[in-house]
């Protein structure tokens, strides 16, 4: 079950929204007494929204009435969960057939909503795979992205490294290949893998198709953890050579062997252990939680990766939880975590037959992933021997991930908290009874930076620092336009109008930081004047004396004198650190630009009837722009998809 949680802060309403009367809360609260009166005794969602419309949370109930009844019937204090429930001027509710349809329903609308009393935990980047191409000679890949049925994949891994793992040990005793088609087809001779005894040469006909499947089926059974049946086989294809006198070709599944065994023995694989396993733990501390998820697959364990939900500083509880313990209500904290995860992570994606946990879930959560992923799935809670051991690494392993953040965060709010004093802001900590550390958490710094090379391929970057981190996903780049090459005011200007006009001023960022001196902040200063915008928002990073590092200048639009921090400042140090990443994120743009515009990477695409597709076979057949334009209509005439008229066109358009 999702239950409401705190957050970091609480945004103020918009200015064109004013705050509810008294006498006006009174009847939107009346009015909700008598909806949740009329609510049905049924399975479904519900959802909370404000004055303004945004949702407030969403959450499922066995039973509607009963559960969405104890929001208004219990009296939550000064809390913020008290808060939000103030501040619930609608409320939307959909019944389902079962509590599987209704759980499926909330985690949907979490995820498309991001409500913000919600657990909520981000996807900040897929699971990889280990994929086995479909081809007559299969490769080996890494892979992230959605899966299809075209191939075979394996996995999810907890990162990119047990999958590289996995490919190497699979290149060892199967022989597998790892290259990419194009390089496969055009192969005369063996390659260096092939010298080292990491593949079978099947690119010039060194193995035969037959044998090479033969050594894929085996990969795929020691993945799907079947080692015992993948090294019988081995064993019997070694005594069946050496039957038929073939003794190289059993000496060459000897070594497969011998290397099998080595790999299980370093691994340590039982093979009389599950074969896929997800092993979750969670720690909730410090108003911060971590759900540490480690991967067992084939037997072997890959190691983990740490999740950090946001919106958990505070829980409403459930009726029954009312009375318990400060102990107790950790204990149902961390329950509710682990049940947000379960739902989240696996719904959509791959769930394994077994999941050892480390709090019991509601059974009905089973159930519902059951359904969906159709086949059961069991859980287990006190695992024994090597089940142990795999919980207890995901224990510890949460325990250190969560304090290494609470350490990082507490570290960035001291340095956030620094350059609030150093520059004097005023940061209001807003309604709802909010305090200074709300505030600090409130302060958003947006930072740009102008990157090309002799004025070519210019770009601006933008990043965001809110919440004492970084935002990626609010990054920016702009591609700038119509200016003279290299001329960073210009292009300074451009980016700062196109980011800022238009814009309203509760849009506006407490702190513009800006990568220059004197020059930089005019440009700026002359942009918000004429936009009318706060002068006092813009503040210019000017490199020191020499350029070193820790002898930088702030310089202000609004007239106060340079401000030099001490090279050891907390504030000083959150400033490098938001324009370092402005530079970074501004460099790998300019230099993808720059190397698109040095080889004509859209220059295909211009040509009628070449699209994407046509475009990349060509690429992919040529080795790139230069390797089309050297083609002659003949060679171009022979990529899939290119017809002579059009091999005509490419030709003409490229000389």
């Amino acid at each position: 079950m999702t239950v409401p949680n705190d957050t970091d802060q609480t945004p103020d309403l918009p200015q064109d929204v004013p705050e509810p009367s008294e006498q006006d809360r009174a009847r939107v609260w009346e009015r909700l007494l008598l909806e949740v009166a009329a609510l049905p005794s049924l399975p479904g969602v519900y959802r909370y929204f404000d004055a303004r419309g945004d949702v407030l949370y969403v959450g499922k109930a066995r039973d509607l009435k009963k559960r969405v009844s104890n929001y208004f019937q219990k009296s939550h204090g000064g809390t913020r969960i008290g808060h939000m429930i103030s501040r619930i001027a609608r409320l939307e509710t959909t019944v389902v057939r079962s509590e599987a349809e209704a759980l499926l329903l909330e985690n949907n609308l979490i995820k498309t909503l991001n409500p913000r009393f919600n657990i909520l935990f981000r996807d900040d980047k897929s699971y990889p795979y280990l994929k086995i191409a479909s081809h007559d000679f299969p490769r080996l890949a890494y892979y992230r992205g959605s899966v299809d049925r075209k191939h075979r994949y394996f996995g999810p891994y907890p990162n990119a490294w047990a999958v590289k793992e996995s490919i190497q040990l699979l290149q060892k005793v199967f022989l597998l290949r790892t290259c990419e088609d194009s390089f496969f087809k055009h192969r005369t001779r063996p390659c260096l893998l092939y010298q080292i005894k990491r593949c079978s040469g099947p690119c010039v006909d060194l193995i035969s198709k037959d044998d090479y499947q033969r050594h894929v089926l085996q990969a795929e059974q020691f993945l799907l953890g079947e080692q015992e049946t993948v090294m019988q086989s081995l064993q019997d294809e070694m005594m069946a050579y050496a039957e038929r006198m073939e003794y190289e070709q059993a000496a060459e599944i000897r070594n497969q062997i011998g290397a099998l065994s080595k790999v299980l023995h370093q691994q340590s694989v039982d093979t009389a252990v599950d074969k896929d396993v997800d092993v979750l733990a969670v720690k909730v501390q410090g108003g911060r939680a971590c759900v540490n998820l480690a991967m067992v697959r084939g037997g072997r364990h890959l190691g983990d990766r740490a999740h950090f939900p946001v919106h958990v500083q505070e829980q409403t509880l459930a009726e029954e939880e009312l009375d318990a313990t400060s102990a107790n209500l950790s204990q149902a904290t961390e329950v509710r975590v682990l049940e947000a995860f379960l739902a989240q992570h696996y719904l959509g994606g791959v769930v394994p037959s077994l999941l050892v946990l480390s709090h019991a879930v509601d059974p009905a959560l089973i159930d519902a992933l059951s359904q969906h992923c159709e086949h059961k799935i069991h859980t287990l809670t006190q695992p024994r021997e090597e089940r142990r051991a795999w919980l207890d690494m995901a224990i510890t392993g949460a325990d250190i991930a969560l304090a290494r953040l609470l350490s990082e965060e507490g570290s960035q709010q001291a340095r956030t908290r620094a350059l609030v004093e150093a520059l004097d802001l005023a940061l209001d900590p807003g309604d709802g009874g909010g305090d200074h550390v709300d505030a600090l958490a409130k302060l958003r710094i947006e930072c740009f930076d102008i990157s090309h090379t002799a004025g070519e391929a210019t770009q601006a970057s933008c990043v965001v620092y809110e919440q004492h981190r970084m935002q990626s996903s609010q990054y920016r780049r702009y591609n700038i336009k119509g200016i003279t090459g290299g001329d960073d005011y210009a292009a300074m200007k451009q980016v700062l109008e196109r980011r800022y006009g238009g814009a309203k001023p509760e849009h506006i960022p407490h702190v513009v930081l800006i990568d220059g001196g004197k020059g930089q902040v005019a440009m700026a200063r002359d942009v918000f004047e004429t936009l009318g915008l706060d002068l006092s928002t813009i503040v210019g990073v000017e490199k020191g004396e020499g350029r070193k590092v820790g002898l930088e200048e702030l310089v202000f639009a609004d007239g106060r004198p340079k401000l030099q921090l001490a090279p050891t400042s907390a504030a000083l140090m959150l400033v490098a650190q938001i324009r370092d990443e402005a530079h970074r994120f501004a460099i790998t743009g300019m230099r993808a630009k720059r190397a698109s515009v040095r080889t004509g990477g859209s220059k295909l695409e211009d040509i009628p009837g070449v699209g994407p597709k046509r475009r990349a076979k060509l690429l992919q057949r040529f080795g790139g722009v230069r390797g089309v334009a050297s083609a002659s209509m003949e060679e171009l005439a022979t990529v899939d998809g290119i017809s002579k008229e059009l091999a005509e066109e490419i030709y003409r358009a490229l000389h």
